[in-house]
């Protein structure tokens, strides 16, 4: 009974690693389409900001630099994030290889 409560421990502790690995990569996919979207949103917002003369601008221009400071702010985190996802994917591949070894070393024995 002991060993197949022990094989189902693997075999479910591998299922989550599998999944916690998807999940960075989806979270990385998200990464890199959240800071391009977040660039251009910038880019634009600054520019349309001089498409329209400033006197008729006053209600909404005081927004303007508050909005491209939290941007700012939120690309700053976003980039932090992006540096470290590659190892934390890393890991989570090595864990699932090596669930996956263990497992099969059950099976052999």
């Amino acid at each position: 009974m002991t060993s197949e409560r022990d094989r189902d421990a693997l075999y479910y502790t591998l299922l989550r690693a599998r999944e916690e690995h998807a999940d960075l990569l989806a979270y990385r996919e998200f990464l890199a389409e959240e800071s391009h979207r977040l660039e251009a949103f910038a880019a634009e917002t600054s520019a349309r900001a001089g498409a329209v003369p400033r006197r008729l601008q006053r209600p909404t221009q005081a927004t303007v630099k508050p909005l491209i400071e939290a941007l700012g702010r939120r690309r700053g985190v976003i980039e932090e994030e992006r540096r470290r996802i590659d190892e934390r994917v890393a890991r989570a591949q090595a864990f699932v290889e090596e669930c996956e070894a263990d497992l099969e070393a059950w099976g052999r024995r």
